[in-house]
């Protein structure tokens, strides 16, 4: 990562130096003018030589503010192309890791913004300028030896300072970091579970408890405010401090003949350029800080993510699943154990069990988004986690438990982000029984459907997500719960469907209750506590679990039993 993000910014930083360098030589003039101003204009009365001192000036000056101005839109274009190169993969991890049930760190775009607006702020300008303190205090030694000596212990000291306010803030502002990241996570919580909040009456406890991460953010960040503001106003002070020293003993100097009063002004002049670097690198500490977490957890995110993986052939639908033991935290009891099957292309598997038997468990591994700590789910005979994802995914349905649907039109979401093909969005609504459905919307596949489908019902939602799930004709189609929200229409609809998928040679695997439908599957599975207790025709299993003692939480009237 360091490699990459040197590459990528290494032309911007080029640029930025050289107009740095022609900025910090445009603003020598100033201080030479001065200079000039009052040994040789004042001395000589002679208005042509400060006409002919001035015109030099003024095109040094217009240099200084090109310069400057290329400056800051090179930096801004860096922090452009950082983001181009980071915000894609640190979304993408975040992606991975919440779609794999881990704890995400949704931090991760604003680390990158982070690091965006550091490369455009004063410490960066800072570390540019930085460069030219020595040569400002080597052309004031070079005046006279005393005020250099001034201007280098002021320059020390104003450092000194720099190095203690990043010991003094790095706490409170790590403090205040992670406390502003734990207020959005609140937020982000009771967003996501609003309709629970809100219908159980929750909402002024929710808001409490979210008021208290702010207070706590408050109270860290007033902290951190209080002592870089201290420190910063400290630096300024300083610095005016020792400008004023400096014209002190430029005057005694003057007085005693030592120097010119246009040693005394130049020197002055130099020495405020000189200390400007050094004083907004310790105002821009909690920007630097604050970007170098950023930085940290950047790595550390990438650290975690493998290389591309070879681009395999296209799947055509065999499935071979060898011994996956799972526990989604280790020491833990295993939620799936030892579970173990093949499909050829163009079986149909059908698996049923109790709550928490691990169903949902099983689809994710299947389809690669967790990893068994043992065995493997081979994808005609390749490990399902080195095919290419952008690949599986063109290759694999997948129609969740819980269904989201994004904002936007029927035919986008039908798509999967992509640009619709039309021809391609209704043969995959067609194979979905949902054709008709769609069409008697008010503007049919252009119907916009709300953030998350809102303006739809249950219904609708999982029948629009079969839909989006048989696009791009895949060879792999796993359903979770398809019939959950669906009335009769809807059940005759997946059955038409399943239909459709078993002529055209698709691997289906489907997790539900209903009798009705795994009837229609070539296979079931009955799994409990991680273990596959029935596995073999649909027709032996269904008799078997018909003589059963045992029903287990299928609320439909023809829910199927597992035998005690």
């Amino acid at each position: 990562m360091d490699w990459l993000f040197a590459q990528q910014i290494r032309p911007f930083m080029k640029l930025a130096a050289q107009a740095s360098l022609l900025l910090n030589l445009a603003l020598l003039a100033p201080a030479l003018y001065m200079l000039q101003v009052f040994d040789r204009v004042f001395a000589s009365g002679s208005i042509e030589t400060l006409v002919m001192l001035s015109v030099p000036l003024l095109i040094m000056l217009v240099l200084g503010y090109y310069m400057d101005a290329a400056r800051a839109r090179t930096l801004a274009a860096a922090g452009r192309r950082v983001e181009a190169c980071l915000a894609p993969a640190a979304l993408g991890n975040a992606l991975q890791q919440a779609a794999a049930g881990q704890r995400h760190d949704q931090e991760a775009l604003r680390d990158v913004a982070q690091l965006r607006s550091l490369l455009a702020s004063p410490g960066v300008v800072a570390l540019f300028d930085a460069p030219w303190v020595t040569i400002y205090l080597l052309i004031i030694t070079l005046m006279h030896p005393l005020l250099g000596g001034i201007a280098a212990l002021g320059a020390v000291s104003l450092f000194a300072l720099g190095v203690f306010t990043e010991y003094a803030t790095r706490r409170h502002t790590e403090r205040a970091l992670a406390a502003a990241r734990a207020t959005h996570r609140q937020a982000d919580l009771l967003m996501r579970n609003a309709e629970s909040v809100v219908g159980m009456g929750m909402t002024t406890r929710a808001i409490e408890t979210w008021q208290q991460c702010c207070d706590d953010q408050h109270e860290a960040q007033e902290q951190l405010a209080g002592i870089s503001a201290r420190l910063g106003s400290l630096a300024r002070m300083s610095r005016q401090g020792l400008q004023a020293v400096a014209l002190g003993f430029g005057a005694w100097l003057v007085i005693g003949r030592e120097a010119s009063p246009g040693i005394m002004i130049a020197a002055t002049i130099l020495l405020g350029r000189a200390l400007q670097p050094v004083e907004l690198l310790i105002g821009g500490w909690k920007a630097m800080i604050e970007a170098r977490g950023a930085w940290r957890r950047l790595g550390e995110r990438q650290s975690h993510q493998r290389q591309a993986p070879l681009a395999l052939p296209p799947p055509k639908g065999r499935l071979d699943v060898e011994r996956l033991v799972f526990s989604p935290v280790a020491g833990r009891a295993p939620l799936i154990r030892g579970v173990a099957f093949t499909l050829f292309a163009g079986d149909s598997l059908g698996i049923v069990g109790p709550s928490a038997s691990g169903k949902t468990t099983l689809v994710r591994l299947l389809l690669g988004i967790r990893a068994p700590q043992t065995g493997k789910v081979r994808l005609d005979g390749a490990d399902i986690s080195h095919f290419d994802r952008d690949l599986l995914g063109r290759a694999v349905g997948y129609l969740p438990q819980e269904v989201q649907l994004f904002a936007g039109s029927v035919a986008a979401n039908i798509a999967r982000l992509q640009k619709p093909d039309p021809q391609a969005v209704i043969r995959a609504a067609q194979l979905a029984q949902a054709h008709d459905l769609i069409l008697r919307l008010p503007e049919g596949y252009d119907t916009e459907i709300g953030d998350g489908g809102c303006l739809l019902s249950g219904g609708q939602r999982q029948r629009i997500a079969l839909a989006r799930a048989l696009y791009g004709d895949p060879r792999l189609v796993i359903l979770d719960e398809p019939n959950a929200n669906l009335d009769e229409e809807g059940d005759m609809a997946l059955a038409a469907a399943l239909a459709g998928l078993k002529a055209r040679g698709v691997t289906v695997i489907l997790v539900g209750h209903r009798q009705s439908i795994m009837k229609q599957l070539d296979k079931l599975a009955v799994l409990n506590k991680g273990v596959f207790e029935s596995f073999g025709p649909s027709a032996i299993i269904l008799a078997r679990l018909r003589e059963g003692a045992k029903i287990v939480q299928f609320p439909a009237a023809e829910s199927l039993q597992v035998q005690a």
